[in-house]
């Protein structure tokens, strides 16, 4: 087995969410484009895209349009990426961390047919 150790700091909490979320779709393959990542960190840290004032901040931040995160909350939701809780829109729990806090994350690549 290889073990290969990796750092890297980051500025902020939305900055950490965006580089797991990265890694997550990149592992396993989801495809998210770099918007639904940001949305997905935006939610994470900020909380529910529901709110009127998040859903602003985040148009105004990322250049975009409200009919576009309907479009990729919509899409996300589909996934199980994001869903509805007391009815606002939340990431979902099991991919939902504390980014405030450094994260360790340890990944298995395996050759299929060795343990």
């Amino acid at each position: 087995m290889i073990v290969q150790r990796l750092k890297k700091e980051l500025k902020n909490d939305t900055d950490v969410a965006y580089r797991y979320y990265s890694v997550l779709s990149a592992l396993n393959d989801l495809e998210l484009t770099e918007r639904e990542i940001q949305l997905m960190s935006f939610i994470a840290v900020s909380g529910s895209i529901s709110v009127p004032s998040n859903r602003e901040k985040f148009c105004l931040t990322y250049k975009t349009t409200g009919a576009t995160v309907n479009n990729m909350v919509s899409k996300l939701k589909k996934r199980n990426l994001l869903f509805k809780k007391d009815g606002k829109i939340v990431v979902n729990p099991l991919i939902s961390l504390d980014f405030s806090n450094s994260i360790t994350l340890e990944i298995k690549i395996l050759h299929e047919g060795k343990a």
